[in-house]
This record gives C-alpha cells, structure tokens and sequence, in this order.
C-alpha cells in the first residue's frame, strides 16, 4: 500500500481498480447479451394507400419464430389514440434481421406522434414461451415518432 501511495494511487482508487479485476471486468470478459426481440420503427413514409411504416425485425429470442404479431396503436397530434391495428410479422428466424413493411390507408404519417405496442396477439415456434414476444421485446426507434410499450 506504501508503494501505490508513493505512485499517488489512493487506497479508493487502489480499492476499486482491485474490485474491477476480481469481478472480470478488468480482464476483458464479456456477457452474453439476454435474449430479445428487437423491433425497430425504421421509418413512416407516405404512400399511395395512406402512410408506410417500416420496421426492421431481429429475432435473437435463441429459437426461431414461426410467427409474430403486434398490436399496436397510433396516436394523433393531440396525443389521442387515432387507430389501432395488428401488424402481423409472420416468421422470424432465429437470429436473422428482416425488413418488414406495412401500408396503413386512410393514415396521415404526418399526424403520427406516437406508436405504442399495445400487446403481442402473436409469438409462437418451438420452445417459445407466448409471452416471450412481449416479454423480451427491445423497442428503438430510428424516426422522430415515439415509439414502445
């Protein structure tokens, strides 16, 4: 200790950087990510039919799915709920990022504030738990519309 002393080392930080090494932390280790669905709200465009969202889709639920849906719900500029429908994702391999598209009619993107997933109506594949969709479900966005559960 007199020596990490005479270095300039205090016993705080001579305290802290040996917790770091015994805990791992120091040496480099890494854990493994928890499984997780994340659906991300990629965009909302205008389109012929009304408004296009896209979302990009990784299953890393560590078993395939063969198929997922989402009920969601779309809030309005004055932050009222304007519609609420199911978005079905169909199959997602394990592992594997899709692009999945849906045209919304009658929607003005412009108008979306706010896209809440209300519930999974669909998550099933083999050795998948039903909630497991909701459950370990990572939500991001990449537009400026809010976006999650």
């Amino acid at each position: 200790m007199k020596f990490a002393a005479s270095l300039g080392f205090s016993m705080t930080a001579v305290t802290a950087i040996s917790l770091l090494a015994a805990t791992g932390l120091a040496s480099g280790e890494e854990s493994t990510p928890a499984p997780a669905l994340t659906l991300e709200l990629n965009a909302l465009q205008p389109s012929e039919k009304g408004c296009r969202l896209t979302f990009v889709v990784s299953n890393n639920l560590k078993a395939p799915l063969d198929k997922a849906a989402f009920e969601i719900a779309l809030f309005n500029e004055a932050n009222v709920v304007d519609r609420i429908t199911v978005l079905d994702f169909k199959d997602l391999p394990e592992g594997k990022t899709k692009v999945r598209r849906f045209d919304l009619g009658d929607t003005d993107c412009a108008k979306v504030t706010r896209v809440l997933i209300n519930d999974a109506t669909e998550c099933s594949g083999a050795g998948i738990d039903p909630k497991a969709c909701i459950r370990q479900l990572k939500p991001i966005t990449k537009s400026s519309v809010q976006f999650g559960s």
